[in-house]
Formats: C-alpha cells, structure tokens, sequence
C-alpha cells in the first residue's frame, strides 16, 4: 500500500521542464496558417515588386529593394510576437484605456504638419528614419483590446433587460468608435473606418446586445457610412468606378480593370511563379494593395484557393479559441480572440473583394502577405494575442482576469 501510495504521488509531481505556471504548445492551425500566409505573401511581394524596384524612375534601381524590406518587417514581426507571447492577457486588459488613448494620441499626431508624411494623398505614416509607421494598424489593434475590455467591464448592461441601461452602455463604446473614425477620416482612411466599425461590431453583437438596439445602431451606421460616401467627390468617384469601371478604364477603372485583367489571366493554375504580365506597369500598387490579383494570375484559382483557405482556418481557430474562453468564464479573452478573427477575416475579404471588384477599392492590404511593415508587424502581434489566449485557456485560464 505504501509503495502503492508514493507511486500515485510521484505520478502527480510535474514533468521535467514543466511547471506550475507551464503552458502548452501554442495552437498549430493557427501557427502554421499564419507562417504560410507570412512565407507566400513574401514570395509575392518579391514577384510583384522587382519590375517597379529594378527601375530607376519609379523604384530604388535596386531589384530586390522590397522584398528585403519585407524580409526585415516579416522578421521584426516574429520577434515582436515572440515577446508579446510572453505577457499574460491579463495584463493587456489593464492597459486596455491606456491603449486607446495612445491610439488616438498618435492618430492626433499624424495629422500635426510636419510630424506625419504625407503619401499619395493621405496623412497615414509618422516617419522615424527610413521607417514609414502607419498609425491607423495599431490603432485598430488597440482599439478592440479597448473593446473587449469595455464588453467584459459592461457586458451585463449591454444583456440587461433595461433597456435604458444596455442603450447606455452600447453608446459609450459607439462614442469612442465615432471619435476614431473621425479622425481616421481626417488621413484619410475609410478603408480602415469600415473594418474597424465592422470588427467592434461584430464583437458588441457577439457579447449579447438587444438586438432591437443593434439593429437601430446597424441602420444609424449605414446611413452614415452612406453620407460619408456620398458627401466626398473622391469616394464617390470610387463608387461609380467600381460598378462600372469599363465607362472610364484608363482613369477611374483603370486600377480594377487591370486587376479583373489579371485574375483572368490566371485561369485554373495561373500563368506561372514570376510570369505576370499585368505587374509590369499595368497594375499600380502590385506589391501592396492588389498582391492578391498578382498572385490570381501567377498560381490561378488554385491559389486563389489556397489563401482562401489558409485565411479561413485562422479565423475559424479564433472563434474556437473564443470559445473556450467564454465557457471558462474568460470573457476578455473571448471578446479579443472574436475580435482578432473578425479583425483577420473582414480585411481579408475587403481586399480580395476590391481585387474581384466586388467591393469598391478602399486601399486595404492583404493581413500577413501585402508589402508593408505596419500591418504586417501588427497582424503578428495580434496573432500572438490570441495565440496567447489559446495556451492559457487549454491550461484552464491558469493567470485568471
């Protein structure tokens, strides 16, 4: 019996290398998409932007200028989410305020002449050296951990019956989300205002909203994104194109003329790895907003596909992972983690649906694979957030909220 006992006991005694506080493997179909999405979205880039880098009028005469900047971005990225792993979600709720006004202190900055450059038109970057940082990635990113804070903090008042106390409590986070937007619009970034709007949204309805509420709220929301369209000549003009950019193919079309060129060019298995023809001059912003047309032409519908999936995997595991969290009681970490997959799918719709003119162009990358240090640093660090989510709710919420 005693030695019965003992055995039972060393049994229970923590394995080598494994602690108290030990946490398991972080999950592999949110990595391994991830790291593909990274790895082909760098052989793109390469492929798409050596034709413009290669020449001296419009690029760096140095052919691979941009993929080994993007090479460095990819890299920054990992180590950045390798050391935001570390921290526990906890902690990134308590800062959830401070994020947020950090947030609008840099979209406040970047409009200050003189402190944010000024590219094709729009105030979206801080310069700092040779780097471009754009404002309006960790502003998103910072917002919804703000938001998930807020739903955990209020969730029960936005589920109330009262329906003066839940209409107060979805006011309140729609009131930040105005003062953001309109600042975003300031840059300006309509792109990044529909994702966010869409992303917190999205998170709101999840927590539990009165749905009569939140319907009211999705009509108020339509009709002003309406206003906004209809209201600027600019976005207008990118309206009509995109429903007909046939009637004006070499000005206000040209752009998606030349992707729908592209992508039908592609075919079943595409034209082959480096043999695009529409990346030669044809296609602006081949490496950053329209990669996914470059990539249609190059690999087909077979790539087409391929992405489509690798996207899908990584949002469906962030509900999973979301999930989880909600029936343990974690309700930060499920309200980050819908967030996160809302966040990873909705953007990666809008610029495959700008690219298939299906949606109108709104000059949104392509999350993990479109030239950029800004967005992909910062889908890294978000995918760390939720990696880091998923280790600790398989470990039983073992650092709490």
């Amino acid at each position: 019996m005693l030695n019965a006992a003992t055995a039972l006991n060393r049994s229970r005694l923590p394995r080598a290398g494994e602690g108290r506080n030990a946490l398991p493997f972080p999950d592999p179909w949110v990595l391994i998409p991830a790291l593909l999405l990274l790895a082909l979205g760098l052989l793109m880039v390469a492929s798409a932007s050596i034709p413009i880098a290669a020449d001296a009028g419009t690029g760096q005469g140095q052919p691979f200028h941009f993929v080994v900047r993007q090479g460095a971005f990819v890299l920054a990225g990992l180590l950045t989410a390798g050391l935001l792993f570390q921290i526990p979600v906890v902690r990134w709720r308590r800062v959830g305020p401070l994020l947020l006004l950090l947030a609008v202190g840099l979209l406040i900055l970047v409009l200050i002449p003189g402190v944010g450059r000024e590219v094709n038109g729009s105030m979206r970057w801080i310069g700092i050296g040779p780097i471009n940082i754009q404002v309006s990635e960790i502003a998103k990113l910072f917002t919804l951990i703000y938001v998930a804070g807020y739903l955990k903090r209020h969730g029960e008042e936005l589920r109330t019956a009262d329906l003066r106390t839940s209409a107060l409590a979805l006011f309140r986070p729609m009131a930040v989300l105005a003062v953001l937007a309109v600042l975003l619009l300031l840059e300006p970034d309509f792109g990044s205002v529909v994702v966010l709007m869409a992303t917190a949204l999205g998170m709101v309805f999840l927590a539990g909203v009165n749905l009569w509420q939140f319907g009211a709220l999705q009509v108020g929301t339509a009709a002003a994104m309406a206003v906004l369209i209809f209201s600027s000549p600019y976005r207008r003009e990118r309206v009509f194109s995109f429903i007909n950019p046939w009637d004006d193919p070499f000005a206000g079309g040209f752009q998606l003329v030349q992707s729908l060129i592209a992508i039908g060019r592609g075919e079943l298995f595409g034209v082959g790895l480096g043999e695009s023809v529409q990346k030669l001059f044809y296609l602006p912003e081949a490496h950053t907003d329209f990669l996914f047309a470059v990539l249609a032409e190059e690999l087909g519908l077979a790539g087409i596909l391929i992405v489509v999936v690798l996207f899908m995997t990584l949002v469906w595991r962030a509900f999973r992972i979301g999930q989880r969290a909600e029936r343990l009681g974690l309700q930060f970490s499920a309200w980050l983690a819908y967030g996160i997959g809302l966040w990873f799918g909705i953007q990666a719709l809008f610029n495959m649906g700008v690219n298939m003119g299906v949606l109108p162009t709104k000059g949104l990358t392509l999350p993990l694979m479109s030239y950029g240090g800004s967005s992909v640093v910062t889908m890294c660090m978000a995918l760390a957030l939720l990696l880091r989510i998923d280790v600790e709710t398989r470990a039983g919420g073992v650092h709490g909220e």
